[in-house]
């Protein structure tokens, strides 16, 4: 995907294009929320496949490999689908990793709360076709919808307690206290010493939850907050480096060029482009 944000509805002919050409399994380098109004999909995803009859929240993370297939239930199908990259809200879609990793789907019930969520996307959707988007406006919006799944997403998880495994709860307690520390210059023994556990132990959570070691992840926590300070702020890339633990300039864009195959300076003038 080119854009940092993309937002559409899907109604029962785009269900029927999909069914006559199926939706192989695949991944891609955007996130996805899709909010399902009418009908019901069959999705292929943490390599189990489960009917969702609407209404229901899917949360597809970077990387992961799905397939979904649309079903029209009385004549109807309605689903919005949000696709964004994960720098256009770090701080929310590094949470949500830990969330969703093994429990993308998430039925939900019809009445206000739901109704709410659309609403929210139809307003989305409205701030997406003005002439200049607001994206700071489509930020906020899609940052209260997140709220809201979360917030109902633990009245479900209360009740099931198979989603409350010792490793799931040591992952996100990590992923709270990178939050607030990942622009220092801290590594691997820091994090397990707030965890009151081994540095090995560490690793092999993040590794059987995210496929990454926690240096990765502190890595990529600070390309992802790099990436949002180049695009939302006028800051120097040798500011945003000093900011993130980095102290030298040649540093920072030596590891941001790793990581994301463009220096700080041509993601800057791409993205300046994109949204432009």
């Amino acid at each position: 995907m080119d854009q940092l944000f993309h937002i559409f509805r899907l109604g029962k002919k785009e269900a029927l294009e999909i069914t006559n050409a199926p939706d192989e399994p695949h991944n891609h380098d955007f996130e996805e929320l899709i909010i399902g109004i009418d009908g019901e999909i069959d999705h292929f995803i943490d390599f189990k496949c489960e009917k969702f009859i609407s209404p229901f929240i899917s949360f597809v993370t970077k990387g992961k490999i799905h397939s979904i297939k649309p079903g029209i239930i009385n004549d109807k199908f309605d689903i919005w689908v949000i696709e964004f990259k994960s720098e256009f809200i770090p701080e929310t879609t590094f949470q949500l990793y830990s969330y969703y990793h093994d429990h993308a789907n998430l039925a939900m019930q019809k009445g206000e709360c739901f109704d709410r969520m659309v609403s929210i996307c139809g307003m989305i959707y409205n701030e997406t076709q003005q002439t200049f988007p607001d994206y700071a406006v489509i930020r906020l919006l899609l940052s209260t919808l997140f709220t809201m799944i979360e917030s109902e997403r633990k009245k479900t998880v209360i009740t099931d307690k198979r989603f409350y495994s010792t490793q799931n709860i040591t992952f996100r307690n990590f992923l709270k206290i990178l939050e607030d520390n990942f622009r220092r210059p801290e590594g691997v023994e820091f994090y397990a010493e707030k965890l009151f556990m081994s540095a090995r132990n560490l690793n092999l959570i993040c590794h059987n939850i995210l496929q990454k070691s926690v240096s990765e992840i502190i890595e990529t926590r600070k390309l992802i907050e790099a990436k949002n300070l180049l695009v939302s702020s006028n800051k120097t890339i040798s500011e945003i480096g000093f900011e993130l633990g980095y102290n030298e300039k040649a540093y920072f864009t030596t590891v941001f060029k790793k990581k994301s195959g463009q220096t700080p300076s041509e993601f800057r003038e791409e993205m300046n482009k994109l949204i432009s």
